[in-house]
C-alpha cells in the first residue's frame, strides 16, 4: 500500500470515530497546552526578577550590616551579640577607595507626609546625591537634594499633593520636620517590590534625625566599571573589617552574583513545571493505547479482510502507526495554539509579567506529543498485525 493510501485509510478511519478521536486529540492538546503555559510562566518569572535586579544600576555592590552565614542570620546572634551597624563615616571611607565610581549610603523608613490638607503616610528614603545615577532614577521637573530640609518627591505623590503641576519650591511636612520641594521624579513605576513613584527622598543627615538613629539600611555602591566589581568587593570587605575592630560583619553582595542565582533558580523551576506538565502527555499516550487497543478488538473483521486481500503486516501496522500520527499531529498543534493564547491571556492579566514561551517548550511539547502517540501505538499495531485473517473475519 502507498504511503498516500496508507495516510488517506488512516484519516477516514480516525473521522468515522469522532468522538473517540476528538478526546484523544483533547487529551494531547492539553498536555502540550500545560507544558507551554508553565514554561512560559517559569521564564517569564525568571525574566521579570532579572529584570528587575538589572533595573537597580550598572556594576552595583551593594553593602549590609551583619555577615550573612549558610544558616542565614549574623553568627553571634545565639550568644545575644548583634552586628555592628554601618555608619555614614563606613560609608565615606567606602567612597574613598580607587575603584568606586560613585556611593549612595541609605535609610529606609515610613513617615506621614502632610500639605495643603492633604495627608498620607509615604515611604521616605535618606541618601545623597548620587542615588539617582546609581539607580537610573531621572527628575522630571527641578533637582535633586543640594541641602539639608530638602525633599524630592515621586511622581504620583507630587500629582496627589500639587495637582496644579506647582511642586517646586512648595512646603510640606514630613513627620515632626518641615521641608521645602527642591524636585519630582519622573514615573518609574515599581522596582523591586516597592513603587519609585509613592516614594520620598530627602538627606541622609535629615533621616536618620527623623528616624532617630545613626544607623545605615544599606550602602550602595557602584564599581567603575564591570572588570572592576570584584576587586570593590574584596576592597569594602577588607576595610569595613578593618574599621570594625578585625571583625568581618557585613556582607557585601554583588549584583551579578545575584542575578545569576535568581537566573539558576528560575531556570530548574522552569524545566520543573515542564517536566510536571510533560507527565500529562504520558497519561495521554496511556489513553491512546487504551483507546487503539480497544479499536483492535471492534476492527477484527476490517483488519481480517485487510490480510485476506494481500495486506502484510507490515501494512497493518502502518495504518495503526498513521492513526497515532494523525492523532498527536492534531493534539500537539492544537495545544501549541491553545498554549500560546494562555501565555497571551498571562501577560494581559499582568503586564509586567512577561510571560512568553521559549522556543524550547513548544518544540519540546510537540515532539514529545508525537513521540508519546506514536509509542503508544505501537503494542496495539503489533497485536492488529498478529491477527489470523480467517479468525478475524468469522469475528472470533
Amino acid at each position: 500500500m502507498k504511503l498516500a493510501d496508507t495516510l488517506s485509510l488512516s484519516l477516514h478511519s480516525l473521522v468515522s470515530a469522532r468522538t473517540r478521536s476528538l478526546l484523544i486529540v483533547l487529551a494531547m492538546a492539553l498536555g502540550v497546552g500545560a507544558v507551554v503555559v508553565l514554561t512560559a510562566l517559569g521564564d517569564g518569572a525568571r525574566r521579570y526578577v532579572v529584570g528587575q535586579f538589572a533595573s537597580l544600576g550598572t556594576n552595583l555592590v551593594i553593602v549590609l550590616p551583619g555577615r550573612a552565614e549558610t544558616t542565614g542570620g549574623f553568627p553571634g546572634a545565639a550568644l545575644g551579640q548583634t552586628p555592628r551597624d554601618l555608619t555614614l563615616d563606613d560609608a565615606q571611607a567606602v567612597g574613598q577607595l580607587p575603584d568606586v565610581r560613585r556611593y549612595a549610603p541609605l535609610n529606609v523608613g515610613a513617615a506621614e507626609l502632610s500639605s495643603g490638607g492633604r495627608l498620607r503616610e509615604v515611604t521616605v528614603l535618606g541618601s545623597n546625591a548620587e542615588l539617582l545615577p546609581i539607580r537610573h532614577m531621572e527628575l522630571a521637573q527641578g533637582r535633586f537634594i543640594g541641602g539639608a530640609a530638602q525633599i524630592v518627591l515621586g511622581n504620583a505623590i507630587a500629582q496627589d499633593f500639587f495637582p496644579d503641576g506647582r511642586a517646586i519650591g512648595q512646603r510640606v511636612r514630613l513627620g515632626d520636620r518641615r521641608f521645602r520641594v527642591a524636585g519630582v521624579l519622573t514615573t518609574q513605576g515599581e522596582s523591586m517590590g516597592f513603587n519609585t513613584d509613592e516614594i520620598v527622598i530627602i538627606p541622609v543627615d535629615d533621616a536618620q534625625a527623623l528616624f532617630n538613629t545613626e544607623t545605615l539600611f544599606r550602602i550602595l555602591v557602584e564599581a567603575r566599571s564591570r572588570s572592576a566589581i570584584e576587586p570593590v568587593k574584596a576592597a569594602i570587605t577588607h576595610l569595613l573589617k578593618q574599621r570594625h575592630d578585625g571583625e568581618e560583619d557585613v556582607t557585601v553582595i554583588t549584583q551579578d552574583a545575584v542575578l545569576e542565582t535568581f537566573d539558576r533558580i528560575l531556570r530548574a523551576l522552569t524545566l520543573g513545571v515542564a517536566g510536571i506538565a510533560a507527565i500529562s502527555l504520558a497519561v495521554a499516550g496511556i489513553l491512546v493505547m487504551n483507546v487503539m487497543l480497544v479499536a483492535v478488538t471492534q476492527r477484527t473483521a476490517e483488519i481480517g479482510l485487510l490480510k485476506a486481500i494481500g495486506a502484510p503486516a507490515a501494512t497493518i501496522r502502518q495504518l495503526f502507526l498513521a492513526e497515532a500520527l494523525w492523532l498527536s499531529l492534531a493534539g500537539a498543534a492544537l495545544g501549541f495554539m491553545l498554549g500560546h493564547a494562555g501565555s497571551w491571556l498571562i501577560r494581559l492579566a499582568y503586564p509586567v509579567l512577561p510571560a512568553w514561551p521559549p522556543a524550547w517548550a513548544g518544540i519540546a511539547g510537540v515532539a514529545t506529543a508525537l513521540l508519546t502517540g506514536i509509542v503508544a501505538s505501537l503494542l496495539p499495531a503489533a497485536r492488529a498485525a498478529r491477527l489470523d485473517p480467517v479468525r478475524a473475519l468469522s469475528g472470533k
